[in-house]
């Protein structure tokens, strides 16, 4: 039993651009509380919603990729994905990326979840699409600041692998938590 208030959906007042970066906009945003007039003053990136996929070989591995982040400064290990571009289908989107970013295609496809990414700061939502019985079918097509290495992870070991810390990246975490729900599977 909830012995909270439920929350009020504050008021947008005002909605300003702030700053048009290359992937994104920062807004400026003032929103009113409906019940007792308070206001305040808060930013939003919008964004393009991304997709993160699932591929899973008849070995039942998974591909993953590994690339430089540049807010992290890291090297990260994680699903492939990316941006949607403006109205196209997630699935769509999902298999353009794995087989761009990895060379990996499949048929078996569909769209398994999605998540909101920081809803705290972020307009958008990532789509996680699972991909079955996939195979390497072309050379990879890296976008210009893309330098990414193909990494097949074997189901099995992705528990040690989380709690390594070897992946750490929240989408990846997002999207393979809803593999192992989807399938079945323990996460310890």
């Amino acid at each position: 039993m909830n012995v909270n208030k439920i929350p009020k959906k504050w008021e947008l007042i005002e909605d300003r651009l702030h700053a048009k970066c290359r992937i994104f906009e920062v807004r400026s945003q003032h929103f009113r509380h409906p019940k007792d007039g308070r206001e305040g003053d808060f930013y939003v990136l919008n964004t393009s919603d991304w997709v993160n996929v699932l591929a899973i070989t008849p070995a039942e591995e998974i591909v993953m990729v590994r690339q430089f982040r540049y807010g992290s400064r890291e090297l990260s290990l994680e699903t492939p994905g990316g941006v949607i571009e403006k109205g196209e289908d997630p699935v769509v989107a999902g298999l353009r990326e794995l087989r761009e970013e990895t060379g990996f295609a499949g048929k078996s496809t569909r769209l398994l979840s999605e998540c909101r990414p920081n809803s705290a700061i972020l307009s958008n939502r990532c789509h996680f699409v699972l991909a079955e019985n996939v195979k390497k079918v072309a050379e990879v097509d890296f976008d210009p600041n893309e330098e990414i290495e193909t990494v097949l992870v074997p189901i099995a070991e992705i528990s040690d692998r989380v709690r390594s810390g070897e992946i750490s990246h929240s989408l990846a975490l997002n999207a393979l938590f809803n593999l192992f729900l989807e399938k079945g599977l323990s996460i310890a």
